[in-house]
């Protein structure tokens, strides 16, 4: 194969380096679900998920594109094994009822050169919630394998307790032990499938 037939084949939209329509696949291995959540209101905790799998389907009208996600509640880590744990239990993502968490995007708005808002439905605990996350494309590449892979981080916020999440206890000084808002953080590659 010619250097050339494995170029990349991207498009222009308003400016914008953007792949051509297909599907490309997660790669985990170079991907980040992340948390943070407040502890005793004075601190962060930070946190992800280490199995996952789903896809971007970019569409040919790129406001029409959309993602899925599947996420294994029982590989969520902190690197503390005694909060992992509670974590797990029905005080929190109940995983032995509730063993996946889901994202499935409904629509993409507020364009903004490389920065955009993915709206979309996202269930934890059996509990499903309309989030918008607030996406950057980070660009399109060609890696030494000649796979095509495209970059992107997101952000949102979660108020946990919307999802069946409520535990908490109050402390001497005032506030609560853990935060009721959780951000997502999320750094991505995917590959072309």
């Amino acid at each position: 194969m010619s250097n050339e037939a494995a170029a990349i084949v991207t498009r222009d939209y308003n400016g914008l380096t953007i792949p051509t329509a297909g599907t490309f696949a997660l790669d985990v291995a170079h991907s980040r679900v992340g948390f943070l959540a407040r502890h005793m209101m004075v601190s962060k905790v930070r946190g992800s998920f280490g199995e996952f799998a789903g896809e971007v389907i970019v569409a040919e009208n790129p406001l029409e594109s959309s993602v899925n996600v599947t996420i294994q509640a029982s590989s969520f880590t902190t690197n503390n094994e005694q909060r992992d744990g509670h974590v797990k239990t029905d005080e929190f993502l109940g995983i032995d009822t509730f063993p996946t968490i889901t994202f499935v995007s409904t629509g993409v708005k507020d364009v903004d050169g490389n920065e955009f808002v993915l709206v979309g439905d996202l269930t934890i605990r059996g509990v499903t919630k309309q989030v918008e996350l607030a996406v950057e494309f980070e660009g399109i590449a060609k890696s030494p394998w000649n796979t095509e892979v495209i970059g992107f981080s997101a952000t949102t916020e979660i108020d946990r307790e919307e999802f069946g999440m409520t535990f908490n206890a109050t402390l001497e000084t005032g506030g609560v032990l853990v935060s009721k808002k959780i951000k997502i953080e999320i750094e991505a590659e995917a590959i072309r499938a």
